[in-house]
Parts: structure tokens; C-alpha cells; sequence
């Protein structure tokens, strides 16, 4: 590391050549409090900053073995992550009021820069009190400037170069409808989408495969460069498959106020096992071919349903798919039950109904209720003594059992993203009991093929399973960045690249998911491991992060990796949730528009997919750019206010 060469700072002289010394702070004009200026607290504070600075670089010669073994263009990056690292060691508080009372930079904007914001300060501070200063002998990784430039070469390097006029990138996940419709891409480019996610825990290699090809057509058509992130899915840590309950419809007319019926519902009457619609159906059912046939517009069809209350359908359509009819009363019906024509003049004939669709399996949960997850997938419910009786305690299966080792007694357990939580109670072989801690009132329901989150617990699953490094070589072709979901250790990195370097892409762009506990716990390790790589970034995934770390702690975790990402010069995608309400209804709420706001502070920007993604995109630009005039990073932009002009008097009564 180059140092460079001191140079006195030269005392200006007076008009005999004397040297002037600069003036004592307490003598300056306006100071209301001389105090605050006292040589003596000043030369304090001087002492202070030497001693941390002094900290600072023995922490960055510590690591000088492992800096030098990173990317050549992250190093300057790797030593100032590492000051920050040292800065944020100790509760700086007290040193950053005594440098607001002197009118200094407290340090608390110093992320991209902090020997350089340090060395600022000294100098300052060696000048007010009237002793030499010279330039510090070690050199500075970064200023101001260069640290802005650093980070703007790394994203570039990362996400692509920004659109004219919008600092921040716009990701879109495509959904599973992309791989056949180009015209859905075409407006998602023309939208404003600057890199397309395709989700590998989804879909299959045919699928992201004409994703991909459809996202490349897009841009050449649009003229525009658009990226593309291919996420691997990493361990699906999920509930196992619960049975479907038992086959039933409910028909519901809608009503008014007064329980009046507004709208009959419509139901469609097909032959069993037919699939084509009917046109105007809210729903469909099955009936027997020959006795379907039969029905005429006008004709009655009655039944007893599942409550053993009687109903009746009026026929209103008939076409080739079949008829419609319509129900004025809320009806259940189930494989048991069987509609009967009534036809004036014509006998009775009747038919069974069939095809009826079975609700989702589903386990009732209610606080302090027990709940069994077990190893296999086909284990039927346990059964517990109570008050000599034997009662159901209900049990669903979990799809990596391998983690059963790796929890303890008193860990927390979420599921669901988190709508319910529970603590670890007992472990055996084959299950453990959980008792549920957290849901509402009401009690809550647990389907399969629901998430589960231990961020208590230290599982020793790998970041890429096999099917993951199977998944690599399609990535490898298509991609131009891969995502490492549920990353929690360097190792991780370690084996991506490597899967990376076997299939000839070692500089593939690599994006760290950050979704656990044990992953922002372990996120210096991370970065500095994601600083070998030649192109990589952080994508805070606050859907899981917030289950993992807690709500309440969610706003802090995000703040603490932006701070880090920003002395690392690392670019950062901030997802989950944005602007989720307006991608979904066509209405945002007024919490997401100010949380879309926040994104200014990121890279990048990542929306869901959705009805109405491309309105949301629309909204996402225009606030994105309106933010840049207004922030940057942590630091507000003072440009001029245009709503207010200067009143001319003020009414004071």
C-alpha cells in the first residue's frame, strides 16, 4: 500500500513575515458559549480520534493477508468495510457529540470514507487549536469523491449502467406466465425494467429457459440493456403435504344490507370429468352426460344439502359445454348429494354430482395448542391423553428433517412467514412438540407447503443443495448475476464460485440473499468473501428477515446493512413487499409509498410480480426520481423547495 509523502501545512505570514498562528476558536465572532470552544476539551478530542485511528489501522493490518487475496478492485473497498467495522466496535456517541459542539462532522455520514472523514476532522481540529498538521503518513482507501465513484463502478459492474434520469435499478420477478407470453416482457421492458429476476425454486429448466430467451428479445426490440438474475432455490425448509379435506361447495347468492338477494349465484352443470368452462359460472359441478342432456332452460333441479336443508337451481342457459344455472339460497353441496329435475309434466329424473372441489388440508391452531412436526410425510396424528380422553394433536411433516439434530429445547419456530410462531418443547427421534406461542384470537390455519423459520437455532444446512448445482448450469448459460438464497456462512460463497469456475463463468455476478439471522449475524464474513468475486451485491430480503429477526427489530436490521453495504461500496437491492398492494389490487396503501421511497437509499429496487406490476413499476420510477433530488445514501439533499414561497408578514393573532 502506497503511503504518501507528508507536507507541512504552511502558516500564512504576516505583514513583518511573522507567522500567524490561527485564532484561538473562543475569540471567533458569534460564539455564544466559549466553552465549547476550551483548548483543552479540544485537545481531547484530538486524543480521542489519534487513539481511533491508530485502532482503526492495526484491525486493517490484521487482515492485510486476507485483503490481498481479494479482487483487485475490492480492495481499496475491503480496507475501508474494515475501519467501518472498527469504527462500529465501541458506543461512539460521546465522541460524536463533542465534535457537534464544536461545529465538526460527527463521523455519523462517514460510511464510504472513514480514515478520509477522520483525517478531515484532525485537521480541522489541529488547525483551530493553532498546531501543525501534516497529512497522515498511511493512505487513505477512500475519499468523498473516489468512494462515490468506487460504488458506482461496482454497481455498474453488478447490475448493469442506470437508466437516463433514474439513479436506482427496477427488478421485476417474472412470473411463471413469461416463459410463453413476450408481449407481458415487452411491456415490463418498456415499463422501465432494468433486470429481470427468474426464481429456480420455481418452474422448471424449459420454463427460465424461455424466460430468459424472451427477456433478450425484449430488450433488443426495446433497445434497451436488461439483466438478467437467476435466483438458486437453496433448502426449502417448508410444512409436508397435509390431505385435503373432504369434497365440498358452497353456493352463496350476494345479498344487500337487508339480506336481500342482489345476484344469484351461477353455477355450471357439466358432464363429470369434462374441463371447459361455462361461460358466466362463479363455479362447476359434475353431473351424469345423459341426464344433463335432458335439461331445458326454465326447469328446477332439487336437493337436500350437506346441512340437510332443502334447495333449488333454476336452469337459465343451455349450451354445448353444458347449463347454467342459478341459486337464490346458500346451498353445500358433497359427492352425496343429488339434484332431481322437477319439469311440470314430466317425470322426475335424477343425478348425483361429482367434481366437486376439495378445500386445502389445513391444522386449526390456537395459542397454546400443540403441534407435532414429524419426520415422515405420511405420519398420521398422534393422540394424547387428557382427561381420559384421547384427543388429536395435530401433526404435519417437515421436508428437511435433517434439522431435527440441530434444534434445541426453547427455540422459537415460525411458520408461515411468520403469521405463526411457536417454542420448541420436546424432541424426540422421530418428532418434535412445539407449542404455539404466537396467533390470533381467532386461532389460525396451517396449510402444507408452508415456510418454516428457526432463527434461533444454528442448522447446518448448505446454502446450494444438489438440485441446486444441477440448476448452476442452466444459470451459468442464461444469467448474467445469480442469487445465493439462505446463505449463512463464507463456505457458501466458496462453493458457488466454485460450481461457477467448473462450468467456465468465474466472473458471473453473485447477489447474497440476505433472509436469515445467522446470515446478518455473519455478514462481514459474507462481504468480505463476496469481495474475491469480481462483480457482487446484497439483496435485503425483508420478508424473511423480518420473521427471523423480528418486526419490531426489522428497521434497525435494514439500516445496519445499508450502513455496511455503503462502507463495502457494495450495491444493495431492497425487496420484499414493495409496493406489493399496488402490484396485486391496483391501489397502494400510504405505508408502501413511503417504504418505496426508502429504495432511493439502495441500488436497486425489487418488485413481486402481479395484475398490475406494470403500474406499479410506473409509480416506482416516478418516486425514485423524485427521491434522488432529495437523498442521498443517509445524507438529505437541500435542493430548492418549489411548494413554499417566503410569507411577506405573519399573522399573529
Amino acid at each position: 500500500m502506497a503511503a504518501k509523502t507528508p507536507h507541512p501545512i504552511k502558516k500564512s505570514r504576516g505583514k513583518h513575515g511573522a507567522a500567524k498562528t490561527a485564532p484561538r476558536p473562543a475569540a471567533i465572532s458569534g460564539v455564544q458559549d466559549p466553552d465549547t470552544w476550551d483548548e483543552a476539551a479540544c485537545d481531547g478530542i484530538i486524543g480521542q480520534l489519534w487513539t481511533l485511528r491508530d485502532k482503526l489501522l492495526a484491525y486493517e493490518n490484521s487482515l492485510a493477508p486476507q485483503l490481498d487475496k481479494l479482487d483487485p478492485g475490492h480492495r481499496a473497498s475491503a480496507r475501508n468495510f474494515a475501519h467501518y467495522l472498527r469504527l462500529r466496535q465501541s458506543d461512539r456517541r460521546p465522541l460524536q457529540e463533542s465534535l457537534a459542539r464544536v461545529g465538526l462532522s460527527s463521523l455519523g455520514r462517514a460510511e464510504s470514507h472513514v480514515l478520509a472523514n477522520l483525517d478531515k476532522v484532525l485537521g480541522i481540529l489541529h488547525r483551530m487549536t493553532g498546531k501543525p498538521w501534516r497529512p497522515p503518513l498511511q493512505d487513505e482507501p477512500a475519499g468523498m469523491g473516489s468512494s462515490r465513484k468506487l460504488l458506482e463502478r461496482h454497481t455498474d459492474e453488478l447490475l448493469g449502467a442506470p437508466p437516463p434520469g433514474r439513479a436506482v435499478r427496477i427488478m421485476v420477478t417474472l412470473p411463471s406466465e413469461a416463459a410463453a407470453d413476450f408481449g407481458m416482457i415487452r411491456q415490463l421492458v418498456q415499463s422501465g425494467m432494468d433486470i429481470a429476476r427468474i426464481n429456480c425454486a420455481h418452474d422448471g429448466p424449459d420454463a427460465w429457459r424461455a424466460m430468459a430467451a424472451n427477456v433478450r428479445r425484449a430488450a433488443r426490440a426495446e433497445r434497451r440493456p436488461v439483466r438478467i438474475l437467476m435466483d438458486v432455490g437453496g433448502p426449502k425448509l417448508r410444512t409436508g403435504i397435509i390431505p385435503a379435506g373432504a369434497p365440498v361447495l358452497k353456493l352463496r347468492p350476494l345479498r344487500d344490507g337487508f339480506g336481500r338477494v342482489v345476484t344469484p349465484c351461477l353455477v355450471g352443470l357439466r358432464a363429470s370429468g369434462a374441463s371447459l368452462p361455462i361461460a358466466g359460472a362463479q363455479a362447476h359441478i359434475g353431473v351424469d352426460a345423459a341426464w344433463l342432456e335432458q335439461l331445458e332452460p326454465g326447469d328446477h333441479l332439487d336437493l337436500t344439502d350437506a346441512r340437510g336443508a332443502k334447495r333449488s337451481l333454476l336452469v337459465v342457459q343451455c349450451e354445448d359445454a353444458g347449463v347454467l344455472a342459478e341459486c337464490t339460497r346458500t346451498a353445500y353441496l358433497v359427492p352425496e348429494t343429488r339434484l332431481k329435475r322437477r319439469r311440470k309434466g314430466a317425470r322426475p329424473r335424477s343425478s348425483d354430482v361429482s367434481d366437486l372441489p376439495s378445500p386445502e388440508g389445513s391444522l386449526e391452531l390456537v395459542r397454546g395448542a400443540i403441534l407435532r412436526l414429524t419426520r415422515d410425510a405420511n405420519h398420521a396424528p398422534v393422540f394424547k391423553s387428557k382427561k381420559k380422553q384421547r384427543q388429536p394433536v395435530p401433526a404435519v411433516a417437515c421436508t428437511l428433517p435433517e434439522i431435527f439434530k440441530d434444534v434445541c429445547v426453547g427455540e422459537r419456530i415460525w411458520f408461515d412467514d411468520g403469521r405463526i410462531g411457536g417454542v420448541i418443547r420436546r424432541i424426540e427421534k422421530d418428532w418434535l412438540e412445539v407449542e404455539i406461542t404466537h396467533a390470533r384470537d381467532c386461532g389460525e390455519k396451517l396449510a402444507g407447503d408452508k415456510g418454516i423459520n428457526l432463527p434461533d437455532s444454528q442448522l447446518k444446512l448448505p446454502a446450494l443443495t444438489a438440485k441446486d448445482i444441477e440448476d448452476l448450469a442452466i444459470v451459468a448459460e442464461e444469467a448474467d448475476l445469480v442469487g445465493l438464497s439462505f446463505v449463512q456462512r463464507a463456505s457458501d460463497i466458496t462453493t458457488l464460485r466454485a460450481g461457477l469456475r467448473q462450468l467456465g463463468k468465474p466472473d458471473l455476478g453473485i447477489v447474497l440473499k440476505i433472509e436469515t439471522r445467522r446470515a446478518f449475524e455473519n455478514l462481514p464474513e459474507l462481504m468480505f468473501a463476496a469481495m474475491a468475486c469480481k462483480a457482487a451485491g446484497i439483496m435485503i430480503a425483508r420478508g424473511d428477515l423480518a420473521v427471523e429477526c423480528g418486526y419490531e427489530r426489522l428497521a434497525e436490521v435494514q439500516e445496519e446493512i445499508l450502513w455496511a453495504a455503503e462502507a463495502a461500496h457494495m450495491p444493495v437491492i431492497w425487496a420484499t413487499q414493495v409496493l406489493e398492494t399496488l402490484a396485486k389490487t391496483g391501489l397502494p396503501s400510504r405505508a408502501e409509498i413511503t417504504d418505496a421511497a426508502m429504495g432511493e437509499r439502495a441500488e436497486c429496487v425489487m418488485l413481486n410480480k402481479g395484475p398490475h406490476i406494470t403500474e406499479a413499476m410506473r409509480t416506482l420510477d416516478d418516486i425514485l426520481r423524485r427521491m434522488q433530488a432529495h437523498q442521498a445514501k443517509k445524507r438529505p439533499l437541500l435542493r430548492a423547495l418549489r411548494a413554499w414561497s417566503l410569507p411577506s408578514e405573519i399573522q399573529s393573532q
